[in-house]
Order: C-alpha cells, then structure tokens, then sequence
C-alpha cells in the first residue's frame, strides 16, 4: 500500500462524523459543497492515476457516499467521458444532500442504470461510491452480489473515501469489501485503512481535507496516529561505549540458537554500546564464532544470571527461550527487575501461562500471542486490533507492540500510533527476534520506552522494505542487519 501526502493523525468513524457536522452547522460550509469538493478531487485523482481511461463506472448506494459519486460523474460526463452510472438500492431512498447531487447528475442528461455485472465488463475503470464509513454490518444479498462482480470484474477501482465493506474503525471486512486500487479519504483519515485488512483493501491511498477549516479540527481530539519518521540525537564527539547502554538478551534454549543471535545483533546494528546473551551453555561459544561483538554467556541456573543483570541497561527477554524449566526460571527472575524489559516470543507464552505485570516493559506479541495473553482468538484479535493492544498494555506492561500489517503500538495516556513501514516478505521465521533487538537497543541509548518501540518499528520495517526492492520471497531476517545500521543513522 502506498501513501500520497497523508496527515498523521486518524479519527474514527464517528469523529469524522462530527467534524463533518461542525463544518456544516458551526462553520456555515454546505453538505453540497462538501460533495461537490469530494467528487472533484476524486475526478481530478482519476484523471491523474488512470489517463488513458474513457469510460467510467460509477456505482452508487443510498447513502452520502452516493453524493460524491454522483459528482464525480456528472463531472466526467461534462468532461466527454463516457459514463455508466450504475444504481444499487431504491433511488427513491436518496435524501438531502445525496439527492441534490443526484438531480444535478440528471440535470445535465445522465440516467443511473441498473446494475448488471456484465456492464462492469466494458468500462476502463470502476468507481465505488456504495458505502461509507457508517456501515457496520456483514454485507449480505444484492450487496454482496455487487461487491464480489467488482472484484472480479477485472476492472481497476477507485474507492470514494473508504472501500465499500471495509470498517472504518477496525479495519476488518465486513463480510465481503471492495479490493481497491486507490481510495480517496476526506476530511479525516479513517484509522481502519492503515491497520487489519485496510492495507490489503485501499490500494494507493489519497487525502483531502475539503477546505475544512483548522478551528474544526481542534475541536477533535484523537489520541491515534500514523507514525512515519525517525528522530535520533546526534552523538558527541567525546562519546564512549558506556553512554550507550548495554543490552542483555535471554533466550536461546536447546536447538534455538539463531533467534537469540539475531536480536543480540539487531541491538547492536542499531547503536546500543554493549550487547550481552544469556543462553544455555552449549550455545554461548557458537555464538561468539559467528559474531565476536557480542558477549556470549552459558547460563543454566538463575543464580548465574543475577550478575549479567546487575551490569545491563537494557533486559531482552523471549527469543528462542523456550518454555522449559529453564525458560521459566530466567523469566521468573527477570519479572523482578527495575530496568526496562523487551518482552517477546516465548516469553509472552510463558506469561500467558503465569499472568503478571511487567512495571517497566515494552511487550512485542503478533496477533498469535496477543490471543494466548488475552485467552481468545486470533480472529478475534484481528477483528480489533486497537481493542486488543488497549487490552494488552492494560493487563500486562507499559508499551505494547501489536505486530502485523498496521503495526500498532499503544503508549501512554491512551494513544495509539499505527506504523506501515514494513511488508509481506517479513513474514517467516526470525523477523520478531530482529525486532526486539532492536528495540532493546535503542532503549539502552536512553529513548524513553514509547519512542523505543516507535521508532524501532519503523527503522525494522523500512529496512524490511529496502530489502524487499529485490523481492519479498526469501527474504531472510539477517538481510536486514546493514540497513538497519542505514536508518539508525538518518
């Protein structure tokens, strides 16, 4: 999914319902307007991305979204496009503004037809203008019908503010969702495009706030953001390997060397001054051959690992820690400790066994080990991914990282911020150990816990992205080890 000039901040459907509604009653700006501002620039986008089309459909419900695409087609058709306007629902359903778009729309000699799929067949482009942020109800019958003639039409389409079907604030599909090409969000962007499935369904994402007025937006406040950049401090000149922490990792268990080798050196690609492992001892020399850089410590008992904790900054627990006896003794002693704490992997397993808060702790979970935490499904974590990583930072730690596409990560005083860097070949085996490690080490350089995970996501997910220029199928975690370097540097 791909962005265009995009604000930070999201709202909620109903936000961006009231901000339509003090722009309207408080501000003195028409619903027309609003309209007819929403389908020119949905024209002009059009007319921008696919220059070569002639012949638009228009698909339009009975609901305000209609108006926009009502709009838009009276436009195009002015323009000499040839243009089908196909009608779902009653016509006789329309209301207020939609219906004065409508009759302008007839005014200049365009009819809606009836829609058939075949009519999709013969145009160069679709428009969805059905629904808009208010549904939030499977889509069954005709509806369904229509949607699913869209995505099979062939057809590239261009969603009016959001994809018909897709929930605005969840980002979930409701029964069935129009798969765009583009979408063309107004006003506010809905926070359900950049999280669960809205980056598979939005295609290339566009924004215009309509002309709103500054003063309607400090009436709305939203504790939800994108997150997109990176801000590290510069270091003196007279620094030295002290001023930038010293990160120990604890994992490793039998067989599972790797996970813990990667985040140890995740850590110090990104900066941290020392990087220690904690591990089982069969493992701490391998270590060591295939990255001197880190200190290598066999540890079996937990009286061994009090030391290696008094000299950290920075506690990385989880990757490749299995859920052995072992694995519980060195998280038991960990739970204690006063310094911040990166919780991943195995060791949210074993805390969805022993449930505790961890006081000072960024936890990293996917979905898979959000559901074990919070005793649900991973459809159901899916379902609300806010929900959820509200639910986990609340019983569990401090920060919460909620993996997937839409990274979510919830900090303090409610808010949210959603992080798309990334993609699908970060999907296998080792990418979260990466992440942790990472995290770990920016913590120990002296970011607070909040901007650590921030800015950890994005630095994993836009080097995942550099690699990813040569193809998403094999790539591996340790591919990303250069450009992470490469972006804790901006």
């Amino acid at each position: 999914m791909e962005y265009k000039f995009l604000p930070l901040p999201l709202y909620s459907a109903s936000q961006v319902r009231e901000l339509d509604r003090i722009t309207i009653e408080e501000i003195g700006i028409s619903g027309v307007c609003l309209m007819e501002r929403a389908g020119s620039v949905t024209f002009k986008i059009l007319q921008s991305r696919w220059p070569q089309t002639r012949r638009i459909a228009v698909l339009c419900g009975i609901g305000n979204n209609s108006g926009d695409g009502y709009v838009l087609a009276r436009l195009a058709y002015l323009a000499g496009y040839d243009v089908t306007v196909l009608q779902i629902g009653d016509i006789a359903k329309l209301k207020n503004d939609a219906l004065i778009t409508f009759e302008a729309m007839i005014s200049v000699g365009l009819v809606a037809q009836v829609f058939t799929a075949k009519k999709l067949t013969i145009s160069d482009i679709i428009v969805d203008a059905l629904f808009g942020t208010g549904i939030n109800r499977n889509l069954r019958g005709q509806w369904r019908d229509v949607i699913e003639a869209i995505n099979n039409s062939g057809c590239p389409v261009l969603s009016v503010d959001i994809p018909s079907g897709l929930n605005a604030d969840t980002g979930t599909v409701l029964g069935v969702a129009v798969r765009a090409d583009a979408t063309v969000s107004f006003i506010g962007l809905k926070q359900g495009l950049f999280t669960g499935a809205g980056p598979e369904y939005c295609g290339e994402i566009y924004f215009d706030d309509l002309q709103v007025p500054d003063i309607a937006y400090k009436q709305i406040r939203t504790n939800i953001n994108r997150f997109d950049s990176i801000i590290l401090p510069k270091r003196s000149r007279i620094a030295h390997k002290g001023n930038f922490g010293h990160v120990l990792v604890i994992g490793g268990d039998n067989g599972m060397t790797g996970a813990v080798r990667l985040a140890a050196e995740a850590a110090a690609r990104v900066g941290a001054g020392l990087v220690s492992v904690a591990t089982r001892k069969a493992h701490a020399t391998i270590i060591n051959l295939t990255c001197p850089e880190i200190m290598s410590h066999g540890i079996e008992t937990p009286e061994e690992l009090i030391p290696l904790l008094d000299r950290a900054s920075v506690i990385a627990i989880g990757p490749g820690l299995g859920q052995s006896v072992w694995a519980r003794a060195m998280l038991e002693i960990v739970k204690d400790a006063i310094k911040p704490v990166v919780v991943d992997a195995d060791a949210l397993n074993l805390l969805a066994k022993i449930p505790f808060r961890f006081v000072n702790s960024i936890l990293t979970p996917h979905p898979g080990e959000a559901a074990r935490l919070l005793e649900t499904s991973t459809a159901i974590i899916q379902n609300d991914r806010f929900a959820a990583v509200r639910a986990l930072q609340m019983r569990f730690g401090n920060i919460c990282v909620l993996k997937g596409a839409g990274t979510l990560i919830a900090g303090p005083n409610n808010s949210i911020n959603i992080c798309n860097a990334g993609n699908p070949g970060m999907a296998c085996g080792g990418m979260g150990d990466v992440l942790t490690g990472v995290i770990a080490g920016l913590l120990a350089q002296g970011l607070s816990a909040y901007e650590a995970a921030k800015v950890g996501v994005y630095i994993h997910g836009k080097a995942g992205d550099q690699v990813a220029l040569d193809g998403e199928r094999g790539l591996m975690p340790s591919d990303l080890m250069p450009w992470l370097r490469r972006y804790a540097n901006p």
